[in-house]
């Protein structure tokens, strides 16, 4: 028998809300949380709005000693891991080190902490970089801390496939899981508002350059003109479902299903991998497109992607065949952290019985599917299919459903 694997605790940090509860009222009220940037001076870039997470002030929420070695991302990891942990009720002092573990994702690391380094290294010399440069920028530093901090000596690790890694971590949580972890903390945050990693971002040429923060990001829209970036994302605790109700956890819902594909070489002729990655979730899952409640896609914001997800949405359920939403409208697409924030947020409309708006948007007649627009849809879900692609190819699709 297949071991079921639950999610039993969130902790999110997006642009339009900090903790899990801000953000799904910010989200089921329509509000977005893309601005003109503040951390540093866009000015003088082609590109000049992103999603920040607001109010976050890491000395309220970590120690004095965590914060001369982290960067901005890792601090918002780790408190985001804090809140899932609380929202599970496992304290890891409970449980045993080698039965936690921690996966998560990545698309960029400390990117901010390391622009530091380099001015110091170039302007003042290297007796004057911080010896936590060594790790600080990693991909693997949100792991890391998180395991240190909680004690976790079980399997971790972190997945680096861009836009799509988000899922891809919260699929090898659940393999740890069946083969006989406890309890694996898994998900994503990404945040590399600054200088230098906004510099990285614009060479892909599909950053939004409006500066009308509810008309840069319009994925699906005959306007559609690039992204929006942003930072954030949300932490998951993953379970054994017997196990998870044997303490008496509460249970958002079971990771059922993940399929994942590469693209074909560009020019090769061949179809896109997405259509694929979706009927591998769906069998991995044992369910059917009918099975399907609601679709969070993921949302290119150029018509190209957009065209290839409406084809693959269309080719498995049908013209309108599902609700689709797309609630990084309000956010920014947050890289590693999208995926994860948009499993909570499927979770979250299990629980509820409502299915967020995908906002600003005006349908394109060329995409033949049931937008979500401006305002929530009450109904009934029991099943949720969350869709993520990444630079360079990736495409990865995951089944959530009602435990």
């Amino acid at each position: 028998m297949t071991t079921s694997v639950v999610v039993t605790g969130l902790g999110v940090a997006a642009p339009n809300g900090l903790g899990t509860q801000d953000y799904w009222s910010a989200t089921l009220g329509g509000k977005h949380g893309i601005g003109r940037i503040t951390r540093f001076d866009p000015s003088a870039y082609p590109a000049r709005l992103a999603g920040e997470v607001p109010g976050f002030v890491a000395e309220e929420h970590l120690g004095s000693r965590l914060l001369p070695q982290t960067d901005r991302v890792t601090r918002l990891a780790l408190v985001a891991a804090d809140w899932a942990l609380k929202d599970a009720g496992a304290d890891p002092r409970e449980l045993p080190e080698f039965d936690m573990g921690v996966i998560t994702a990545s698309a960029a690391g400390g990117f901010e902490f390391g622009q530091g380094e380099l001015q110091n290294l170039w302007s003042r010399g290297s007796q004057y970089v911080s010896a936590y440069q060594s790790f600080a920028w990693f991909y693997a530093v949100n792991s890391g801390q998180i395991s240190i901090r909680n004690g976790m000596k079980g399997p971790s690790g972190v997945v680096v496939s861009e836009g799509a890694g988000g899922l891809d971590a919260v699929a090898q949580a659940r393999r740890q899981i069946r083969k006989g972890t406890a309890l694996i903390v898994t998900g994503a945050v990404d945040a590399s508002v600054c200088p230098w990693g906004w510099v990285a971002q614009l060479t892909t040429g599909k950053l939004s350059t409006s500066d009308e923060p509810t008309r840069a990001y319009l994925p699906f829209d005959r306007d559609a003109r690039g992204y929006v970036p942003g930072e954030g994302g949300a932490i998951l605790i993953a379970e054994e479902a017997d196990a998870a109700r044997a303490r008496g956890a509460r249970i958002y819902g079971e990771i059922a299903g993940y399929g994942a594909t590469i693209d074909p070489r560009p020019g090769s002729g061949r179809e896109p991998g997405l259509r694929k990655a979706v009927e591998v979730a769906l069998a991995d899952a044992g369910a059917s497109a009918a099975d399907i409640d609601v679709v969070f896609a993921d949302g290119a914001g150029d018509p190209a992607g957009d065209l290839v997800e409406a084809q693959a949405i269309t080719a498995v359920f049908g013209d309108r065949g599902v609700p689709v939403t797309v609630p990084k409208t309000m956010t920014g697409r947050l890289y590693s952290g999208a995926a994860p924030l948009d499993l909570a947020a499927a979770f979250l409309s299990i629980r509820d019985g409502v299915i967020p708006p995908t906002v600003h948007t005006e349908p394109c007649p060329d995409y033949p599917i049931d937008l979500v627009l401006t305002e929530p849809r009450p109904a009934p879900v029991r099943t949720a299919l969350v869709l993520a692609r990444g630079s360079g190819g990736f495409n990865s699709a995951m089944v959530v459903r009602a435990a």
